[in-house]
């Protein structure tokens, strides 16, 4: 059957319930968003020095760069604003300076060279870098690694 609260059961229940004197921002939790760059989207290939082997250091081979930012919004509404956001074409400048800086030994070395650039800018929480070498084995479409670094 159906059983009547007494009022210390209905103070608890309204008490789960109750919002009295809690804000908006005490209950919800930040807004993440993805920022995405995949260079393989882009007309340009990404070209580097990048390898363990002779050749790879000096010629440069074709590489795929995919970085997933997992990005905290702030108080401020975006407003149609770029400086309000994470510049995906910064993301992507950084990613050729890095490059640019010269041969790097291992992909998991420019990944993690990558992660740390991004992290930098303060609204970014987490970083995923997918590298991929598409010309190295011949009977597979392509070979890397992806890692995900997220902020302490």
């Amino acid at each position: 059957g159906t059983r009547n609260t007494g009022p210390a059961e209905r103070d608890m229940l309204l008490g789960v319930f109750s919002l009295a004197g809690t804000t908006v921002a005490e209950v919800l939790t930040p807004r993440i968003h993805i920022v995405a760059v995949d260079s393989s989207s882009t007309r340009e290939e990404v070209m580097a020095t990048l390898g363990i082997h002779d050749h790879e250091k000096v010629a440069p081979q074709r590489i795929i760069v995919s970085i997933d930012l997992s990005v905290v919004e702030g108080e401020q509404t975006i407003g149609d604003d770029i400086s309000n956001v994470v510049s995906y074409e910064i993301v992507v400048k950084k990613v050729e300076a890095i490059i640019a800086q010269g041969h790097v030994n291992l992909v998991e070395t420019l990944a993690e060279l990558i992660a740390a650039s991004c992290l930098k800018d303060k609204r970014v929480m987490a970083a995923r870098v997918r590298i991929e070498k598409p010309d190295i084995i011949a009977n597979a479409r392509s070979v890397g690694i992806e890692i995900e670094r997220v902020r302490p």
